[in-house]
Parts: structure tokens; C-alpha cells; sequence
């Protein structure tokens, strides 16, 4: 079953109980397209693409930077608002209430776009910084650079979907709201939350505040609070906490109402992790850099896996050599990769065939 999409970028649709595991839905006709395992790369626009695409878990934006560095690519930051609009806008449109979006690039780039993203209903979550170490100033130091401290860093953004709910009025509004209406609107005095939850005052300072405060409640007390809310509430308003006005919600769609994560311990905003170097780094017929940028696939795994579980979708608009492609095959998750320049298209697809080579000749040892 497919997931359901929206047109409307502040709220959202039930979501569904499973994805599937085929990719050929997502295949655009006449689009040079590699298919290898969980994992697709089509030589194309992305903006052409994301309507066929599945709706994703999540987003890696590894695009514009305002450096020059691809055709295409804005000489300066001050045009970085304006590039990426029309990708946001889509990302909107197709995003679920668990998407989260990584968004690389350097500091003023990512600042100079963040305007937009919030306009668009993503929410900051976090900024990470990738320390590429003191090495990666080796033959970087001109005039220009010397007159300052050399730049190791990128930085990957970290947002997640602003979620509005649709109330009784028929207004998107914030989730905490929409709870707090909902629970007065069966006619139930706010102590009684805490009855329902059976805690002592638990429910009302962290789960009906309308403050800063204000926590997402677990599945199992969402739950709790919807059973009571019908079950006590006044009969001519039923179904309370309902999703689709028909039937309340239930406790596997409203898990799915907030962006995943996978807790990893001992890992901070800080990416100590050098520049990509050696058997990883892709060169050319000149045994040059084949890409003026390359991830390093140890980082893109770590922001996949961090929110995402496998067999999730993720989305790679500005796919380059595809790093988040290769990610995804390694982790069990479904890739959606674009990249419109030939060449990068070329080697990704090379990159993701022999990815595949080496995961059957390990698995059969």
C-alpha cells in the first residue's frame, strides 16, 4: 500500500501501516535510471521526479552550496533562497509527519535558506558541524585564506515537519493546541487527563500545556487519553482525537505523527571525521577527485540509521555520486537518488553496481 500524500503543506494525512519494497513504481519513462537493489538513481531534475517518488521518511539535501562548485551552482550565497524554493516547496508537499530533513552546506549558505525551510513548515531541530580536520588545509592556504582562520567545516541542518492538525473549526493548527481543544471539546475538565493517563499531574504539565514546555505524548498514554476521551466524553461530539473525523486515532498512526529517532550514544553535534580520502575517494580517467565535494558515506549512514528504520524511503534530490544510494542499499533502506549532471550520474551508477558486487561476495563468504 502507498503511502497517502497531501497537497496542503501544514497538515497532514493518516499514515499507513507498511511500505512497499519495490522501487519500479517510482520509474519515470524515458529517464536514464539504475535500479540496484532498495536503491535508485535517475539521471534528472529532481523537481521532475518527487511526484513519483514515495513519500519519504527521509530527506539528505546535498545541493547548491554558492560556491561555484557544479553548473549551476550560484557563485554566491544571495541566491541560495531563490535556488532551492521550488525543491522546499515539493518537500512539503510530499513529506509525512515523521520526515526528517538534512540539510547540508556551509554556514552562511544554510543560514541564507533556513528562512524559507520555515515558511515551508520545517521545523530547526539542530545544526552539526562536520570537523574535517587540520588536514584538510594542506594545499588550500592562499592570499585570500591566510587572512583568517582556514575553514575545516560544513554544517548538516537537522529539521523535521512543523505538524498542524485540523481542528473542529476546520483550522490547521499547532499539535499541542489541537490536543488541548480536543480533550475540552468532549466536555472533560483537564485534571481528568491525568486520571486517564494514571499519573499524578504528569498530563497536564507535559502533555496539555500550551508552553514551551509542552512534550509529544507517548504512544502509550495517547492511547490512554483517546479510550478515556470517548469512552467518558459527551456522546454528540464522538470520535475525539480523530484523524479522519470517522474513527479516533490509534496508537501505530499516532506513533507515525512525529519524525523518528534512533538514539546513538556518545555521538554529539560535532562530526570529528576527515575529508574523504583513499580507496573511498571516487577519481576520474586523470585520477583527479570525480567530485569537488564527496560525503563521507560513514556520516550519511549515521544520519540515516539516526532517523529512519529499514525499509523506509529516503530521498536524495541532489544526488552527486549518490552517497546516500550507496547508504541506503548497506542499511535496508529504499533510496530515491536525482542527479541531473551526466558525468555524476555515470559514476553513481558504477558506484552503486560494484556496492552491490561487494555486499554478495561478503554475504557469501
Amino acid at each position: 500500500m502507498e503511502n497517502e500524500r497531501t497537497n496542503n503543506v501544514r497538515t497532514f494525512p493518516v499514515a499507513q501501516e507498511s511500505i512497499p519494497l519495490a522501487l519500479n513504481a517510482g520509474v519515470v519513462a524515458n529517464i536514464p535510471t539504475t535500479v540496484v537493489g532498495t536503491a535508485q538513481i535517475e539521471c534528472a531534475n529532481a523537481l521532475t521526479l518527487y511526484e513519483q517518488w514515495d513519500a519519504p521518511t527521509v530527506i539528505i539535501s546535498d545541493g547548491a552550496y554558492g560556491l561555484s562548485l557544479f553548473p549551476g551552482d550560484p557563485a554566491t550565497s544571495d541566491e541560495l533562497a531563490e535556488w532551492y524554493a521550488p525543491h522546499i516547496a515539493a518537500w512539503s508537499r510530499y513529506a509525512l509527519p515523521e520526515t526528517s530533513l538534512w540539510f547540508w552546506g556551509t554556514e552562511v549558505g544554510w543560514a541564507s535558506v533556513h528562512p524559507v525551510l520555515k515558511l515551508h513548515g520545517w521545523e530547526y531541530r539542530a545544526l552539526h558541524v562536520w570537523d574535517k580536520g587540520i588536514g584538510h588545509i594542506a594545499g588550500n592556504v592562499n592570499s585570500k585564506t591566510i587572512r583568517g582562520f582556514p575553514v575545516v567545516t560544513e554544517v548538516c541542518a537537522q529539521y523535521v515537519r512543523d505538524v498542524r492538525m485540523t481542528n473542529a473549526e476546520g483550522q490547521a493548527v499547532p499539535m499541542k493546541q489541537w490536543l488541548r481543544e480536543e480533550w475540552q471539546r468532549a466536555g472533560l475538565p483537564l485534571s481528568k487527563t491525568n486520571d486517564a493517563c494514571g499519573v499524578k499531574n504528569a498530563a497536564t504539565r507535559k502533555y496539555f500545556t500550551q508552553c514551551h514546555l509542552w512534550y509529544f505524548p507517548p504512544t502509550e498514554m495517547m492511547e490512554r487519553l483517546v479510550a478515556y476521551a470517548n469512552e467518558h466524553g459527551r456522546a454528540d461530539g464522538r470520535p475525539y482525537f480523530s484523524l479522519d473525523g470517522v474513527q479516533p486515532v490509534t496508537g501505530a498512526q499516532w506513533t507515525r505523527m512525529r519524525s523518528k529517532w534512533n538514539h546513538m550514544h556518545g555521538i554529539t553535534n560535532v562530526w570529528s571525521e576527515p575529508a574523504v580520502r583513499g580507496a573511498e575517494r571516487l577519481k576520474d580517467e586523470q585520477a583527479k577527485a570525480a567530485h569537488a565535494n564527496q560525503k563521507s558515506l560513514r556520516l550519511i549512514e549515521r544520519i540515516i540509521t539516526a532517523s529512519s528504520d529499514a525499509g523506509d524511503v529516503v530521498w536524495e534530490p541532489f544526488g552527486g555520486l549518490c552517497p546516500a544510494a550507496v547508504a541506503s542499499l548497506r542499511t535496508g533502506r529504499r533510496c530515491f537518488s536525482a542527479e541531473s549532471i551526466e558525468t555524476f550520474y555515470n559514476r553513481a551508477s558504477v558506484r552503486l553496481a560494484k556496492e552491490e558486487t561487494l555486499f554478495a561476495e561478503t554475504a557469501s563468504r
